[in-house]
């Protein structure tokens, strides 16, 4: 990310009328914040003079520019595909999670079916019991699915709640499953309803099947035969799930990601939302987000040349990021990743030290926009030669 995150500025060359609060953040008339990017951070920390150009209208310009922007496209590219091939996998492993449910249900029916004793209980009265039963869970489901009663009960959010409270506060994520608005949940918090579902179908099929069944032994025949049919069809959604992991597994290695890690947002530059903090001005879009041992995680991909270590510039950056997700998030995020290629992996905590270099950093930034004076902070050649900016830089030393 760079070039395509937005300070939000009217008039790029202009200094702002602000004053500087108690806070040390600076705020215009209305007490709005000086609005700036991650990326106002990054080129601020790589050198204010190639800041303050940006902010006057002369964009990047050089092969590495393009080169960085087609790399960045074809890794949210993998990333997509790394996301459709999870959410497959873990459609096809429900599916065959159902199936296999009801291979050991028609078994325990053919079983019943044969030994059930007309002396003990009679099939009409069982059938009642059965329909009774099906009516009142039917009943519960109902109210389960469109009554709040988790936080009537102050049961703490589940990691799938807190993504759609997050959908649907910043619109920054794409929902896989429920509702954005649906209360009862159905794949993760909801399993309580599925469940109470599936009993309601179940005690509904026995009822009508001990009513309608004549010939008991023959009945629990068919059964059994239909449980081997349906076992070879499980089989092979079984298989699809395997295939389906395998191909997840190919892409997660291809992008980069540790095991048992969830992207939940993937910056294309289009359709991906903002991350703001209204209350420092501060914005923009991480490249990725994922979810690690239930904390998320900012992810920033840099492409080019891997350093010995990671570039302030870059570092800035990802703290930014780690404040956005913080702030919008509501928890607290331990660290962040920062990445040269798939090998060179960098964490950055995010700990009060970082956290007051940060804003420092946005003060000072704010403050450029006000009083301006940006300069060059370096003494060194080579940085110049490739600053994509230098072309109507005044001090540039290449």
């Amino acid at each position: 990310m760079g070039e395509a995150e937005s300070s939000g500025m009217s008039s790029p060359s202009a200094l702002y009328d602000a004053k500087l609060c108690k806070d040390g953040f600076w705020r215009d008339s209305e007490n709005a914040p000086l609005k700036i990017s991650a990326s106002d951070i990054e080129r601020h920390a790589y050198c204010p003079m190639s800041w303050s150009l940006a902010r006057q209208g002369n964009s990047g310009q050089g092969e590495a520019i393009n080169d960085g922007k087609d790399k960045h496209a074809e890794i949210h590219k993998k990333v997509v595909t790394f996301q459709e091939k999870q959410i497959q996998f873990k459609r096809h492993l429900l599916i065959w999670t159902w199936w296999f449910s009801v291979i050991i249900a028609l078994i325990i029916d053919s079983i019943a079916f044969i030994v059930i004793d007309d002396i003990l209980v009679s099939p009409i009265d069982l059938a009642r019991y059965l329909a009774l039963w099906s009516a009142i869970l039917l009943f519960a489901t109902i109210l389960a699915i469109f009554l709040p009663w988790r936080s009537w009960l102050g049961f703490s959010e589940t990691l799938r709640q807190e993504k759609t409270r997050l959908i649907k506060q910043n619109e920054i994520m794409q929902s896989e499953w429920e509702e954005i608005d649906f209360q009862g949940g159905w794949f993760e918090a909801g399993k309580f309803e599925i469940s109470l579902l599936f009993t309601v179908i179940l005690l509904g099929i026995h009822a009508i099947a001990l009513v309608a069944a004549e010939n008991r032994s023959q009945a629990g025949f068919i059964l059994f035969t239909l449980a081997m049919f349906w076992t070879l069809a499980a089989s092979w959604q079984l298989q699809r799930a395997l295939l389906t992991e395998n191909a997840a597994e190919l892409a997660r290695k291809e992008v980069g990601l540790k095991e048992n890690t969830e992207v939940v947002y993937s910056d294309d530059e289009k359709n991906s939302g903002l991350l703001i903090d209204e209350n420092i001005g501060l914005r923009g879009r991480p490249d990725q987000i994922v979810v690690v041992d239930g904390e998320f995680i900012p992810v920033e991909q840099k492409t080019g040349r891997i350093p010995k270590r990671p570039h302030l510039s870059h570092k800035m950056q990802l703290l930014a990021y780690l404040h956005l997700v913080e702030i919008n998030t509501k928890r607290g995020t331990p660290y962040g990743i920062l990445r040269y290629g798939n090998e060179d992996i960098h964490q950055i905590y995010w700990e009060e030290e970082t956290k007051q270099e940060l804003f420092s950093a946005v003060q000072e930034i704010q403050r450029l926009m006000v009083e301006g004076g940006a300069k060059r902070n370096h003494e060194r050649k080579g940085k110049c030669q490739n600053c994509s900016r230098r072309y109507a830089c005044t001090e540039s030393l290449a």
